[in-house]
């Protein structure tokens, strides 16, 4: 009887071994390309805003362009449409989407020019004003070295998307010194699975490229905090109301982005040009507000230490989202991450400065609203809460933060899961008709096991009974099954065989032949593996069906296992998810 075996033991510590190191490489990668991407826009920005040679990021909203800054996004935004319409369509928008998308449609395979066109247009695009992130540029750049490298050596499909992630979570990581959320993210956005063939390799490459980050950047954190007082618990009521807020903010923001992309693509000219015209509409913002060029790390820490004033707060929160807005939805290249942090911390800090005035009595700085509300706008419009607690936690390093960070963070995704049925990360595919998984759960098959749901009555015969005196007993039968188990005269199982293959005998005229003519070697389960495992046999071999025996004693059948029992599990898992039971306190009706 053969057994075939399953996808779990067929993962060796080879595997695994190959796995690790190449997600060390990735990591490696990731770490080196944080590093080159933000001397590069940094590069760009000292070139075009104060005109020196210079690769540190400065402070582009003490530039002296005057009206200038007016044409100057506009300027880079043109380079980056004719970017996108020579090179690759695949550098336009935040870039988190298309790696989603090659792990869905593409077996995790993304074109080498991602990786030479993405950074590029980053630069350029945020080094003349552009108000993103790098974060989402280099996760997407990370994921596409894990892609190339993956489809460089011989590996599965499952395992390039693992090396995917795996230059995704280096890129997140070494940009921001934050080793867990890169990780996190990656499970939450790209995998959607919590295995060690996947968790293994996705803490080696975050774990590497922090270092390398660590070392070439020469620093700590990128965002630096002080002290922070929070409140608690006599707060938690005012972060609660926070998190609402930044609910509705995520929903709003989403909303107003896609409404703002459909504007661009109703515009009847070259898509060349429509990053151009976001550049002009970033231009004149910027004009106004110049603290939303760039990707305005500097303005971030100076939100969460408290030293902007409260007019300067609002002009940021209003004004570094309507700039965001504007560029991205016209196509240009950059990421969500870092402007939605200063957005979202602006509007936790005039939060926290209102309730200061209001309820003095309660004893939380305004800083601690800012950095409650600084990833949960963006956790929630993207359905990534769980990274940005995490983020929050790792930037501090102040176990005080998790309570008021985690509350304002599932409150506000509370909102977005009631008003925002797709999240920004995956309303775009949906409409290109891709479906996206919005939640990880455990399946069902690799939780049960076979004993739980195989049918113990089930057809059997012996091998030496007449084909058509099977075939009739089984017509018989008040649910008859499409198998049979074929037996010895001491109940030892022989074979299996069909209802089909009965009847085609009886039909060519050999009803009257031994049923052992029709059985087949059988592939068998245990009742103690799981579902998952059974199912994998099926496929593997071909069959419909396998008989189940014990271990200790392969010979004598006890249970069935066919289509119908293994939907019976589905069927026992939907009734749990949907279906309300009586609690102690439900009311009885009266008999009649």
């Amino acid at each position: 009887m053969r057994t075939p075996v399953g996808p779990e033991e067929s993962y060796t510590a080879y595997r695994l071994l190959l796995m690790s190191v190449l997600a060390a490489l990735i990591g490696l990668a990731g770490g080196v390309l944080a590093f080159v991407l933000l001397r590069l826009i940094g590069l760009a920005e000292n070139l075009v805003f104060f005109g020196r040679v210079a690769w540190s990021l400065p402070p582009v909203q003490l530039n002296h362009l005057g009206l200038w800054v007016l044409i100057v996004p506009a300027l880079g935004g043109l380079v980056v449409g004719l970017m996108a319409q020579y090179g690759t369509p695949k550098i336009r928008g935040h870039g988190i989407p298309e790696a989603m998308e090659a792990v869905l449609i593409n077996k995790s395979r993304i074109d080498p020019k991602v990786a030479v066109y993405k950074p590029l247009a980053t630069a350029i695009a945020i080094g003349t004003g552009g108000p993103f992130g790098a974060e989402g540029p280099i996760i997407q750049t990370g994921g596409a070295v894990g892609s190339l490298l993956g489809q460089l050596v011989s590996v599965t499909a499952a395992e390039r998307k693992v090396l995917l992630a795996c230059g995704a979570a280096a890129g997140m990581a070494a940009t921001f010194n934050t080793p867990l959320a890169g990780v996190v993210l990656a499970i939450e956005l790209l995998l959607f699975e919590f295995k060690s063939r996947s968790f293994i390799p996705l803490v080696i490459a975050s774990t590497v490229a922090t270092s390398l980050s660590a070392a070439l950047f020469h620093r700590g954190p990128l965002f630096h905090v002080t002290s922070v007082h929070f409140g608690l618990p006599q707060a938690m009521p005012a972060y609660l109301l926070l998190g609402l807020i930044c609910g509705l903010a995520a929903v709003g923001f989403t909303r107003l982005l896609f409404w703002a992309e459909d504007r661009f693509e109703s515009i009847r000219i070259s898509p060349i040009l429509l990053p151009a015209i976001g550049g002009l509409g970033l231009g004149v913002i910027a004009y106004f507000v110049p603290r939303v060029l760039g990707v305005g790390y500097d303005t971030i820490n100076a939100i969460l230490n408290g030293s902007l004033p409260l007019t300067l707060l609002v002009a940021v929160m209003v004004a570094k989202a309507a700039a965001l807005v504007v560029s991205l939805a016209s196509g240009t290249s950059g990421g969500l991450l870092a402007p939605l942090f200063m957005s979202s911390a602006a509007l936790g800090a005039v939060y926290g400065e209102l309730v200061r005035l209001i309820f003095p009595a309660l004893g939380a700085d305004p800083n601690a609203f800012a950095l409650a509300a600084l990833g949960a706008v963006f956790g929630a419009a993207s359905r990534a809460s769980f990274t940005f607690i995490i983020f929050a936690f790792e930037i501090t390093q102040d176990y005080r933060a998790v309570l008021p960070v985690m509350l304002v963070a599932v409150v506000a995704n509370l909102v977005a899961v009631r008003w925002l049925p797709n999240s920004v990360m995956t309303e775009k595919l949906i409409r290109r008709g891709r479906r996206v998984a919005s939640d990880y759960e455990v399946d069902i098959m690799g939780a049960a096991q076979v004993a739980d749901v195989m049918a113990k009555d089930f057809p059997a015969a012996e091998a030496a009974t007449p084909i058509a005196e099977v075939l009739s007993a089984l017509r018989q039968r008040p649910h008859p099954r499409a198998g049979l188990l074929v037996l010895s005269a001491e109940q030892e199982l022989i074979g299996v065989t069909t209802r089909k293959e009965l009847e085609q005998a009886v039909g060519e005229g050999r009803g009257e032949r031994p049923l052992a003519e029709l059985a087949h070697p059988p592939v068998v389960a245990y009742p103690d593996e799981t579902l998952r495992q059974a199912i994998f046999k099926m496929i593997a071999q071909h069959v419909g069906r396998l008989p189940v025996v014990e271990r200790n004693a392969p010979g004598r059948p006890i249970g069935y296992l066919g289509r119908s029992e293994i939907l019976e599990a589905r069927r026992k898992l939907l009734e749990e998810e949907v279906q309300p039971e009586p609690g102690w306190l439900s009311l009885r009706r009266p008999s009649s």
